[in-house]
């Protein structure tokens, strides 16, 4: 058997579902199985939104004006519940400009196929007397910058002096040829970078250059560019376009 609640000072009763929905319980019947007025446990943000507005009206109606009831603790929890279906909504909201974000992502980055850019690494080309491209890029100016270019045994071959440079991404161009003048036979070479500030060693990143093949979707849900040099990158490792 149920008991209905009274409020306010002329016994107006509220129903137990109202009061049992609102503390988050589901009434029962005699025989023990969970009933609710749906058929379903109403615990969505907008169903308990309803329940405390039915509830609030209800106190504010029948409340004795000599001594009205506190109303405070009711609105603030009402508040809370706006507040966390304001965030559900924002959520999705986010969710779906996300996707669009990554679809727009990927036609943007198709553009670039065919495409030379200068992304992070270490390995440059050599063939009939020209290099592949390649650059440095550096998180704060340098007195002096060094790139080191080595063969495939590890010897160095060549030390490329630039001297004084800015931070940011500075592409290089080089006539592959040894410390002595000689050119380079065509194969794989290595390449590092030296930076020095005030005679203290400075972080330098090689970039080589390759070719743009085409777009895939990465794990991250992010486009990656897939490479002639058989390396994927996302848009944002990409330091330059030439």
């Amino acid at each position: 058997m149920t008991t209905n609640t009274t409020i306010g000072s002329s016994g107006t009763t509220v129903s137990p579902t109202l009061l049992d929905t609102m503390n988050g319980a589901s009434s029962t019947s005699s025989t023990g199985s969970t009933s609710s007025t749906s058929g379903t446990s109403g615990t969505s943000a907008t169903d308990l939104q309803n329940t405390f507005l039915q509830l609030l009206v209800a106190q504010l109606q029948n409340q004795d004006p000599t001594n009205p009831m506190d109303s405070s603790q009711m609105t603030s929890q009402l508040a809370q519940i706006s507040t966390v279906q304001g965030i559900s909504q924002l959520n999705t909201s986010l969710s779906s400009l996300s996707t669009q974000l990554s679809a727009g992502q990927q036609s943007q980055a198709a553009l670039l196929i065919g495409s030379t850019v200068l992304a992070p690494g270490n390995s440059i080309s050599v063939a009939s007397g020209k290099a592949s491209a390649f650059g440095v890029t550096l998180a704060n100016d340098v007195s002096d910058l060094q790139v080191v270019v080595k063969n495939s045994a590890g010897t160095i071959v060549n030390t490329i002096d630039l001297g004084k440079q800015s931070a940011g991404t500075i592409p290089v161009g080089w006539t592959p040829t040894d410390s002595a003048g000689n050119t380079l036979a065509d194969g794989t070479y290595t390449i590092t970078a030296a930076g020095t500030i005030n005679g203290q060693q400075a972080t330098a990143t090689t970039l080589t250059g390759a070719t743009v093949q085409s777009v895939v979707m990465q794990s991250s849900g992010t486009a990656g560019l897939v490479l002639s040099n058989g390396s994927t990158v996302g848009l944002t490792s990409v330091a330059a376009i030439l």
